[in-house]
């Protein structure tokens, strides 16, 4: 059976199962084969009328459905799989939106042999500029894989990594955008306090992100090399960067990232 003609559940359809949801119908998915659950009533009306799927039950959706994407808060997993699990057939793949969480949590509320495939995607799924990491759980095959894969790479770009690579990719991609928009945000104030209307100001950041972002892209140069292509001797860019570093920025991200990888562990500890 091909991806396109499975009915996929998306389970606890919050912001995450939303983009899901929105990205597998732009890429053409057929809606009738698109099925959520969400806790609130409200919640569910919401997503009938804007995506026109189908919102159900849990149990509906695991009896209905040959995939079941679950997004649900990591700290409502267990209970969720207390009620789900014993009604999952063995051979249904179930892939894991839930921070933090290992596959193996999922695996010892799950049938024996049911193939888990976890996945970290971040918000640019919005505008089809996700990117989204792939690991296989103890039971999940090169066909899984390439399913989950399937699903996500109209979302935007998609990665496979060890399973054990995971808290470091919540942490550097999940959250990634946050630092972003933060800098973009800090960089606007001083724009402004250089004189320039905060409308100028966030139009000049923000392409200068793109274009950068795409420079990094395209071009396979190192980062670095690109800096320094900017960087001219006694100019007025090494006097920035010289602020950054006297100002410990290079540091911060390094705590701030560490921070965020203890923090989805910490939420994996808590889950259980």
């Amino acid at each position: 059976m091909s991806a396109g003609v499975r009915t996929v559940a998306v389970i606890g359809a919050g912001k995450i199962g939303e983009l899901m949801l929105s990205g597998l119908l732009r890429s053409g998915w057929p809606v009738d084969r698109l099925l959520a659950t969400a806790r609130r009533p409200a919640r569910a009306e919401e997503l009938t009328a804007r995506y026109g799927v189908r919102v159900v039950d849990n149990l509906t959706a695991v009896d209905e459905a040959d995939v079941l994407a679950v997004s649900v808060k990591p700290q409502d997993a267990a209970v969720l799989l207390d009620e789900i699990g014993p009604k999952v057939p063995g051979g249904k793949l179930v892939i894991s939106l839930c921070a933090g969480l290992p596959s193996s949590f999922f695996s010892r509320r799950l049938p024996e042999g049911t193939p888990v495939v976890r996945v970290m995607t971040n918000t640019p799924a919005l505008v089809d500029e996700a990117m989204t990491a792939i690991s296989a759980g103890a039971h999940a095959t090169g066909e899984h894989l390439a399913l989950a894969e399937e699903m996500f790479k109209p979302l935007g770009s998609t990665i496979r990594v060890p399973e054990s690579q995971q808290d470091a990719v919540t942490a550097l991609s999940g959250s990634g955008p946050a630092y972003f928009y933060l800098l973009v945000e800090a960089m606007t104030d001083a724009g402004i306090l250089l004189g320039l209307p905060r409308q100028v100001a966030h139009d000049l950041i923000v392409q200068t992100a793109i274009g950068s972002a795409v420079m990094l892209r395209d071009s396979g140069e190192h980062p670095v090399k690109l800096r320094e292509a900017v960087t001219s001797p006694a100019g007025t860019t090494i006097s920035a960067v010289r602020e950054l570093e006297n100002h410990g920025v290079r540091a911060a991200l390094l705590a701030a990232l560490e921070a965020a990888r203890d923090r989805a562990r910490e939420l994996a500890a808590q889950a259980e």
